[in-house]
C-alpha cells in the first residue's frame, strides 16, 4: 500500500458508489489505475489516496461483503 498525493490522480475517473447518501456520511471513491486502484475520502478530495493492489482490492472487498472489515 502507498499513499499518494491526489495530484498525481488528476486525469483518473473517480467513481462513488451508487449507495452513497451524499449526506455527509462516510463514502469513499475508487479510482481504477492501470495496475492498481486509488481509494480516496469523498469529503475531502484533495487529501491523500491510498494505492493498492488488485489483490489487496479484491481483500477489502470481500471483506467489507463478509461485515469482517468495517469504518
Amino acid at each position: 500500500m502507498n499513499p499518494t498525493a491526489p495530484a498525481d490522480l488528476a486525469a483518473v475517473a473517480w467513481r462513488k458508489s451508487t449507495r452513497s447518501s451524499g449526506g455527509g456520511s462516510n463514502c469513499v471513491e475508487i479510482a481504477r489505475l492501470p495496475r492498481h486502484f486509488a481509494i480516496r475520502d469523498s469529503k475531502n478530495p484533495q487529501g491523500p489516496a491510498l494505492i493498492i493492489t488488485p489483490a489487496a482490492f479484491r481483500e477489502l472487498i470481500g471483506g467489507i461483503t463478509r461485515g469482517t472489515v468495517r469504518g
